[in-house]
């Protein structure tokens, strides 16, 4: 098992897990935030764009 191997018990192993977790739930609800007041593009307007730009 994991926890043998690391010497550490599963509840720490288990916790870390959450705290991962949690940390990149926060860091995708701070990156929603920043983008918030961006423009939204449909996916015709972001094809046509994309085109304009000789990106596709």
């Amino acid at each position: 098992m994991m926890a043998e191997k690391t010497h550490s018990t599963i509840s720490a192993l288990v916790n870390e897990a959450v705290h991962i977790a949690l940390q990149e739930d926060q860091d995708d609800l701070r990156a929603f935030e920043e983008r918030a007041a961006e423009i939204t593009l449909s996916y015709e307007e972001l094809l046509d764009d994309l085109k304009l730009h000789a990106t596709l």
